[in-house]
């Protein structure tokens, strides 16, 4: 049996979504349990030109919510980008899997050759569904996550694979 587009997407992104989350709570209780400001992990940053931990969960949430929007050929919802509280960035994640959750199969399977564009600041660029999945959905959803569990086994928190990868 061929994977569907359904099948590639939307739990995947909601499956590592669960996790990131389960991860935050993790980084609250390790500030809680240490007697650090929990702004001091949800502002850190690995190195200066780089997003805080709340500005990559955004951005984790934002790829996988317009990853299948697009694939769907709808509308992705719009948040504000003002989470800074581990609460408020759970709430995110929360919302971004509720839509995602809303999609049916139905409406991603068969994209694969759909046309997108995808606008970045001024440039525009072009793929094919599968193309547009595979090389920058992915990617930078799977960047973005993985930054942020360094971003917390750096300052402490005790993630390990297990709590990125999740059961299998």
């Amino acid at each position: 049996m061929a994977l569907s587009m359904y099948q590639a997407s939307a739990p995947r992104f909601v499956h590592i979504l669960t996790n990131l989350s389960a991860m935050l709570d993790k980084a609250q209780a390790h500030a809680e349990a240490k007697n650090i400001d929990p702004a001091a992990l949800t502002t850190f940053r690995l190195f200066p030109d780089m997003f805080p931990l709340s500005r990559q969960v955004q951005v984790v949430c934002d790829v996988s919510k317009g990853a299948v929007a697009r694939l769907a050929g709808i509308e992705a919802p719009k948040h504000e980008d003002t989470e800074q509280t581990f609460p408020e960035l759970k709430a995110r994640i929360a919302k971004t899997i509720d839509f995602i959750n809303t999609i049916k199969p139905g409406q991603i399977d068969g994209s694969e050759d759909k046309d997108l564009t995808v606008k970045l600041g001024k440039q525009e660029y072009k793929f094919k569904g599968m193309q547009y999945l595979l090389n920058y959905a992915y990617p930078n959803f799977y960047f973005h996550s993985a930054t942020v569990y360094n971003m917390l086994r750096h300052n402490g928190v005790e993630v390990g694979k297990k709590d990125f990868v999740g059961d299998f």
